[in-house]
């Protein structure tokens, strides 16, 4: 357990705060590139690590990201007109390119050099797999672009969709992390001796520091037919996670082998930003729409699963329509979509969870670490160092796997080069 200061220290991450410093030294989503479809389209707003911004395509098609509020009067930039590479207030018409330059004051006089002398401030983006990346921290300090397996996969092979999530973001991500719960919390088939984790609902957690984060195995003891199922996870600091769905949940090679997960990304301090990615095997394997669609709604995420925003319509306002007759007889929770289960029981903590309460056990070794490495980071950014994982080149050539093992065999020999990224 922690105590309640260190509870504080490692979940709040506004600006200032120990833990939103050391976020701001990462390159995070802010948003999806499908979100600003054009050039010179309409503006959206970003809210991420707890400051208001706003998102705009310019006419050369790069992403601006600035603070909604214009340096004048504060209005809001939301309400901008997006025109000739720059985004202009609607209030007095003071206009403002993606690097927060002021190129037009057309309300002074026009020898006046005020313009010169005001900015609005303004974060530099990336796009890569979908997604607009943003860097909110020092610029002496910025890293490469992230450089994920996923990013390199053609378009035709990757998929990514976001969901809101009314808690914190490393609630959200622990959830993630904790292999043992899909044994109860995401058990589809109560009885069914053919499913992997019903066969054993006690995976041993082994976890093993890398320089990004840590790679963490669950083994599952399958019996003497088949030995060991092994899963080889990661975790790469400070929101990513990678899992493989190699084999499948009834044994054998999955009809779709890829791999998928998750970043789960600060909006404030209480909500936060899922992006779901997935992406194929090889070329073999195309994520076609379809199977997302497919994949998406088997989630709880799908079309037809989400209102706007975002937000799912299975929520705390309608007990994410529990059926426990279902509950009862066919799944676990009762609850329909795996990504629904897991927000029915980390939204169901509290905007911000007391950690100080828990009791945690040998399936929690990968949270363990997890918070442990983040604090370490923290520590890293005070002392002036890179914190870990900030760096692409140390995970760039990472994938996840998981398979059958013999309980005489070595998982490190069995999988070997399964481990490397092949996009």
């Amino acid at each position: 357990m922690l105590k309640p200061e260190e509870n504080q220290r490692i979940s709040r991450i506004g600006s200032g705060t120990p833990m939103g410093e050391t976020l701001r030294r990462y390159w995070m989503p802010a948003a999806l590139c499908d979100e600003l479809p054009e050039a010179d389209g309409a503006p959206i707003r970003v809210r991420l690590l707890g400051e208001n911004l706003v998102a705009f395509r310019d006419s050369t098609g790069a992403v601006g990201l600035v603070e909604d509020a214009c340096p004048h009067r504060r209005a809001p930039m939301f309400f901008g007109r997006n025109e000739e590479c720059g985004l202009r207030c609607v209030y007095h018409g003071w206009k403002f390119d993606r690097h927060g330059t002021c190129t037009d004051m057309p309300s002074e006089p026009p020898d006046s050099l005020f313009k010169t002398k005001v900015t609005i401030r303004a974060y530099p983006t990336w796009e890569g797999g979908g997604v607009v990346w943003a860097y909110l921290g020092p610029a002496a300090e910025a890293p490469p672009p992230p450089d994920f397996e996923w990013l390199r996969a053609p378009a035709t092979h990757r998929f990514i969709s976001k969901t809101f999530e009314h808690c914190n973001w490393l609630q959200a991500m622990e959830g993630g992390l904790d292999t043992a719960h899909s044994s109860f919390a995401h058990n589809e088939h109560l009885g069914s001796k053919e499913w992997i984790r019903n066969r054993d609902g006690a995976p041993r957690i082994d976890v093993e520091r890398t320089d990004y984060g840590y790679s963490y195995i669950s083994t599952r003891d399958m019996g003497p037919a088949d030995g060991n199922y092994v899963r080889v996870y990661h975790y790469v600091m400070p929101f990513h996670q990678i899992r493989g769905n190699i084999t499948s949940l009834f044994g054998g090679r999955a009809a779709v082998p890829k791999f998928d997960g998750h970043m789960w990304v600060p909006i404030d301090d209480e909500t936060t930003w899922v992006f779901n990615w997935t992406y194929g095997y090889d070329e073999s394997v195309p994520i076609t729409p379809a199977f997302a669609a497919e994949w998406e709604t088997f989630f709880g995420r799908g079309p037809d699963d989400v209102l706007p925003g975002r937000k799912l319509k299975r929520n705390p306002a309608n007990d994410y329509l529990i059926d426990r007759e279902m509950q009862r007889t066919k799944n676990f929770t009762g609850i329909v979509g795996l990504n629904t289960q897991d927000f029915a029981l980390q939204e169901g903590m509290g905007p911000i969870v007391d950690r100080s309460q828990e009791h945690l056990g040998t399936s929690d070794r990968a949270i363990i670490q997890a918070r442990q490495l983040l604090f370490e980071a923290i520590d890293d950014v005070h002392a002036g160092r890179h914190p870990r994982g900030s760096r692409p080149g140390c995970y760039r050539s990472i994938r996840a796997y998981d398979a059958y093992v013999p309980y005489d065999a070595d998982w490190h020999d069995a999988f070997g080069p399964e481990l490397v990224a092949k996009w």
